[in-house]
């Protein structure tokens, strides 16, 4: 919200000597969040004035039109002699007023003006544009051409309020109020302690019975409707300059009288209106949602097709406008050199003026307007202001002002009918003990401090101990005792709050699982990998990239009510789209050798949903009010996944390089599970988006069985098209929570002994289905306390074999760490590691 000091000053006696700077600050200290305060006019400097065009002189001979002027700029350049200026633009005339910067001026960004000879002839001067005097976009497309009651030689930086101060305010969603003049005028009165001049307050007409039809079909959706009519306009009356100008200072192009007439009561108000043009409509107007399909061409000349969601403005003939987000162009106004709106398409219909019109000063439902703008991509103003809140009660008020505005500017006549429509509702009240917000925020304010900040936001407030506050219109945010805390923290000010640092007891830190996790990080990190993050929202058409089954579990997600993008709309269930996508936009930018880790959260639904508690703020939550939080929340593991492709070790004088494999896919999972003390067991598997005979299977032993914690491996080549990577990307991902629950307590260091190892091989033979990994977690488990470790050294598969058979060879290193093993001691572990492997997996030694 882009907010004039001039136009502040309307509405609250601020100081003479207060600059947006200071405004800015005592903005900031209630709350609102002032981001910049703009400088308009910085640097500018006089002479500019208002000039007469007395003659104009085509000259030829040049690639682009140009035309030698003389302009009457009355005494302004001393001499009263027309002033004699080459200018290239077209769209003025002789005769016509424009402005006019003289020898010896600054415009803004520094550029003086001086006589200087072009194009043959001597130009005393420059006929001005709106965007060379820093005011924006008028829609002219060309120089200023102002009305002709201003004489010429008249000061044009105070007729133009060329110079001003701007607070650009960010609106947080929940202070809807001050998308407009008046709300921030009132948080700047309470800031200053100054009365305010509130813009509502006019005297309004009693509705009556022959006031313009209205007929509302959803009063949910639309819960007020008030309509006017003003007839008698003048088609060819112009915005007035000061009028002009307030719209470009807050950021809108001026458009025709009666729509900047709108435009403008919706930033002094806050409350959105339409202007219909009365001879365009066709009977009553009627408010319902739209029927599923029915089509309507909005103003900005787009054809769209509703969804029965849609709250719609009718007609007899069906939708004129999509409620609170835009009209529709078979209503549009027309001044007198806008042609009528053709539905037929088939010509261009009579040039005319709208001479009668219809307001329209509505309330809608915010959570109604908000999806709909979002649903047809149509961000408006109108639709900025609704989904966070309009005040319902200030409609016949903005109605009342537009009329008038329209009847003073335009020569029009109110007609005597007043049409309010109104669905019943009650005001709405919080009760709350007096001294909540001091247990909030831990300052005694005291009841008077309380009951006179409420007050001051506009509440009624009764009671003693316990207060019944009754909360004003235009604050649809304040919904609890909370919200009403919240008020008079704020304006007492968070600065005068106590800080008071936490006192944690002490040798207490990182807890086990954030120190794993920041090991595993560091791990991965020294092994060349580099860490993205990645936003955790996903569409579900990654599922289909990633190969997924239509029953895998990773397809159940958790939706977002309001996501960011409609095409992620979900909380991700898996890591790699992220890292893929990561892993397409480096490689498109000429990264070709990555290695890229993330470690993070993804999220499943609950079998059971459960709605959350609301935690109180007033005190510690207890540890049932915490649990049962959680319980309503989504499951939410932690998941480690890497991606890989290109050359995994460069070229170079030391050799060819390779490039990166599954096998380094699957050493990255090894690394964590060092990491993480537990032995990971690597099996061939095949699942999703991997190459099915590329692909590991990560198991870890939780509490006596053998659990899936991961893949690692090749991805398939339809998974590497579809998320455009490099041919033979890798990847791998593991759950980070079922890895830490396989650690058998304390990570214990390695045993160094002084004994010597005694080395057994053994060769065993089993079906060549059978996983190496599953026969060396059985020869692990049958060789006892003795065993250091195990390697696989050789496979061999041959008709020596068997067909059906591998042989798998296996040097197992025995030692202890308090004497020298003897043969039989070696042989005899080697043995029982044999018998186990021979009991679960069926192999025999070799030879046997």
């Amino acid at each position: 919200m882009r907010v004039p000091l001039s136009w502040l000053r309307e509405y609250v006696d601020l100081p003479a000597t207060e600059t947006g700077r200071d405004v800015q600050a005592k903005l900031i200290e209630v709350g609102l969040e002032v981001e910049t305060v703009e400088q308009l006019g910085a640097g500018l400097k006089g002479p500019l004035v208002v000039g007469k065009v007395l003659t104009i002189e085509e000259l030829e001979g040049f690639k682009k039109p140009i035309r030698f002027c003389t302009v009457d700029v009355g005494t302004a350049n001393g001499t009263g002699e027309p002033q004699e200026i080459v200018c290239g633009a077209r769209n003025f005339a002789v005769g016509d007023k424009v402005v006019v910067v003289l020898p010896g001026a600054v415009l803004p960004g520094d550029f003086a003006i001086a006589a200087r000879k072009t194009y043959g002839k001597t130009s005393h001067g420059m006929i001005c544009s709106g965007g060379e005097l820093g005011m924006g976009d008028d829609g002219s497309g060309g120089i200023i051409v102002l009305p002709p009651e201003h004489e010429a030689g008249t000061d044009a930086i105070e007729l133009l309020e060329l110079v001003d101060e701007v607070l650009d305010i960010a609106v947080t969603p929940d202070r809807g109020y001050a998308l407009s003049m008046r709300g921030v005028a009132r948080e700047t009165a309470i800031a200053y302690g100054l009365p305010l001049r509130d813009p509502a307050l006019l005297d309004v007409p009693a509705p009556n019975s022959f006031g313009y039809p209205v007929k509302i079909a959803d009063p949910i959706g639309c819960d007020r409707f008030t309509a006017r009519t003003v007839t008698g306009l003048q088609p060819g009356a112009r915005s007035p300059i000061w009028l002009q100008r307030r719209l470009q200072k807050v950021g809108m192009r001026p458009i025709s009288l009666a729509v900047d007439i709108t435009n403008y009561v919706m930033m002094e108000l806050g409350q959105p209106l339409h202007a219909y043009d009365r001879s365009r409509i066709q009977g009553a107007i009627g408010v319902r949602r739209a029927e599923q399909g029915e089509k309507l061409t909005t103003l900005d000349g787009a054809k769209r097709v509703l969804d029965a969601e849609d709250l719609v403005i009718t007609d007899d003939r069906g939708p004129i406008g999509l409620a609170g987000v835009m009209g529709g162009a078979n209503t549009e106004i027309a001044d007198s050199e806008t042609p009528a709106f053709d539905p037929t398409g088939t010509a261009a219909a009579e040039a005319r003026g709208t001479t009668e019109v219809v307001i329209e000063a509505a309330h809608f439902d915010a959570i109604s307007i908000a999806r709909t703008a979002r649903r047809h991509k149509l961000a408006s103003e109108a639709s900025k202001r609704f989904e966070r809140g309009v005040d319902p009660q200030a409609a016949a008020a903005a109605a009342q002002r537009t009329v008038d505005l329209l009847v003073l500017l335009a020569g029009g006549s109110a007609e005597a009918g007043v049409t309010e429509v109104i669905a019943p509702t009650a005001p709405r009240t919080i009760t709350m003990p007096a001294d909540h917000p001091d247990r909030v925020a831990g300052v005694a304010y005291g009841r008077e401090t309380v009951v006179r900040r409420l007050q001051q936001v506009g509440c009624d407030v009764y009671g003693q101990d316990a207060l019944t506050v009754t909360v004003p219109s235009w604050r649809p945010d304040l919904a609890e005792p909370n919200d009403l805390a919240e008020e008079v923290i704020r304006l007492e000010g968070y600065e005068n709050l106590p800080s008071t640092l936490p006192k944690p007891p002490a040798g207490r830190g990182l807890t086990e699982r954030q120190r794993l996790h920041r090991r595993i990080g560091r791990a991965l990190a020294g092994a060349g990998f580099v860490e993205a993050l990645s936003y955790p929202f996903l569409g579900e058409a990654a599922f289909d990239q990633l190969q997924l089954a239509e029953d895998d579990p990773d397809r159940r997600v958790v939706k977002l009510a309001n996501p960011l993008s409609d095409e992620e709309p979900a909380l991700r269930t898996t890591l790699l789209p992220g890292l893929l996508a990561a892993l397409r936009r480096n490689d498109g930018r000429g990264s070709h050798d990555l290695a890229l880790f993330e470690t993070g959260l993804v999220f499943h639904p609950r079998d059971e949903l459960k709605v959350a508690v609301r935690l109180p703020v007033d005190r510690r939550p207890t540890d049932e009010e915490i649990a049962s939080l959680t319980d309503a929340l989504p499951v939410q593991p932690r998941h480690a996944a890497v991606v890989l492709a290109g050359a995994r070790e460069q070229a170079g004088w030391w050799g060819k390089g390779r490039p990166a494999d599954w096998a380094d896919a699957v050493e990255s999972a090894r690394t964590i599970a060092a990491e993480a003390g537990v032995e990971l067991i690597v099996d061939q598997g095949q699942y999703g988006p991997w190459h099915p005979g590329r692909c590991a299977e990560l198991k870890v032993v939780v509490d006596g069985e053998i659990v899936t914690v991961g893949h690692a491996g090749e991805l398939h080549p339809r998974a590497v098209k579809a998320f455009g990577v490099p041919a033979r990307t890798c990847a791998m991902e593991l759950d980070l929570d079922l890895l830490e629950s396989a650690r058998d307590g304390v990570v214990r260091a390695p045993r160094i002994s002084t004994f010597p190892v005694a080395t057994q091989d053994v060769a065993l033979v089993v079906d060549a289905t059978v996983p190496a990994a599953v026969v060396e977690y059985y020869l692990r488990g049958g060789a006892g306390e003795l065993l250091e470790s195990i390697r696989l050294f050789d496979v061999f598969e041959g008709e020596q074999i068997g067909e059906g058979k591998k042989s798998l060879a296996y040097a197992l290193r025995f030692r202890a760490a308090d004497r020298t093993l003897t043969v039989d001691e070696a042989s005899a572990a080697r043995d029982a590691a044999v018998a186990r492997a021979a009991e679960a997996t069926g192999a025999v030694l070799r030879g046997a």
